[in-house]
């Protein structure tokens, strides 16, 4: 009789600990799903329209850290900030990490390209190993990028497609259209990763400037 008795209470018992344990699980679940449709639908739409949960959700499809190295950065080399923050994500989606080509930290500066900002600005204490500090890297990423800004006369586009594919790529590409003013980036950028680069990167700064206007101090 104890164990026709028992049998039941323990079930009833298994049934509660499945249901809490379900909505335990139901927020996670539930944001990655938000976060899969947000991917899908595009981040800041899908974010935006889920009220608060939509902060959650845009943390993880739009992220922003060091947003005031980003911000004293930019305004010591005159550049937008949202442009610096939208550069970063689609570097390195804010994540510290080094690429097989052997570019590091969150602008994914090559050793190459850093010796030569070293160089140029009077970093003369300088090593390699510095490109892991995100101080160091942004200073590097922005200090280049406004570079590239004025040798191409302020083509910001002109500017971001050799941030990606380099001066000497982008210059030749120029020749080949006629010249600056007859430059399409859509017909004259022949590597498809630079094209959708240089579309991306335009499509997060329109996003970070309107989600993180008052973080980049817009």
């Amino acid at each position: 009789m104890a164990s026709a008795s028992a049998t039941p209470t323990r079930s009833r018992r298994q049934a509660r600990n499945r249901r809490a344990g379900g909505r335990a699980r139901a927020p996670a679940r539930l944001l990655a799903v938000l976060v899969a449709l947000a991917l899908g639908a595009g981040a800041a739409v899908a974010a935006g329209a889920l009220g608060p949960l939509g902060d959650a959700v845009r943390e993880i499809t739009l992220p922003l850290e060091h947003e005031d190295v980003i911000r004293a950065q930019s305004a010591e080399k005159r550049l937008d900030p949202a442009l610096v923050a939208a550069v970063i994500y689609e570097e390195s989606r804010f994540r510290d990490q080094t690429s097989h080509a052997g570019a590091r930290g969150l602008m994914q500066i090559t050793p190459d390209t850093a010796d030569f900002i070293a160089q140029d600005s009077g970093g003369t204490a300088f090593v390699q190993a510095d490109l892991a500090t995100p101080e160091l890297n942004i200073a590097y990423g922005t200090y280049y990028l406004r570079y590239l800004i004025d040798r191409f006369d302020g083509d910001e586009t002109l500017a971001i497609a050799a941030y990606n594919a380099g001066e000497t790529n982008v210059n030749r590409w120029i020749e080949r259209a006629g010249g600056r003013e007859a430059f399409d980036p859509a017909s004259h950028i022949p590597f498809p990763e630079t094209r959708h680069y240089v579309e991306n990167v335009a499509e997060r700064r329109a996003e970070y400037r309107e989600h993180y206007s008052s973080e980049l101090g817009l």
